[in-house]
């Protein structure tokens, strides 16, 4: 079965415009993540949107829900922006799908050499392939149900709910 790659933006896609000092979107960066990792499993790459997760609209994760509708794969990943992520998973939550949807994303963009997109990517497309039907935020290494994690924003770090 091909894992379907759902890239929607956040950190994970920014680049930095140096003159202006401003992080953009100038499309994705999966595949590369991918070759640079020599990953050998099956996924298709779909780019929905690159948004900042703060702009992500309700239509917005409506285009997120109807795509894991439509996708005839079971296992999915989808790359999102951390602000929002959470709200994102009550969404495909809600919609009550039988798939494995598993939400990451990044603190450090891709471009700045040093990002935890890599890890992050990685740990997710080795969830959505281990665990039952479900939705899921894979970030730090963990992978939380969708509604027993929190993003500490003091920290940057995604925890376990109390």
């Amino acid at each position: 079965m091909v894992i379907k790659i759902l890239v929607t933006g956040g950190t994970f896609d920014k680049e930095y415009n140096e003159i202006s000092g401003e992080l953009y979107f100038n499309g994705t960066h999966i595949r590369e993540i991918l070759d640079l990792g020599r990953a050998q499993i099956d996924v298709e790459i779909i780019e929905l949107m690159l948004i900042d997760s703060l702009d992500m609209q309700d239509k917005d994760r409506e285009i997120i829900v109807q795509n894991c509708k439509d996708i005839k794969s079971d296992q999915i990943v989808i790359t999102h922006g951390t602000d929002t992520m959470t709200k994102t998973a009550k969404y495909l939550a809600e919609a009550n799908l039988k798939k494995t949807m598993v939400l990451t994303g990044a603190m450090i963009p891709y471009k700045f050499g040093s990002s935890d997109g890599l890890f992050n990517l990685g740990g997710a497309l080795a969830f959505v392939q281990s665990l039952s039907h479900g939705v899921y935020i894979a970030m730090n290494g963990y992978c939380f149900e969708w509604d027993k994690v929190i993003k500490n924003k003091t920290t940057g770090v995604f925890e376990k709910k109390a």
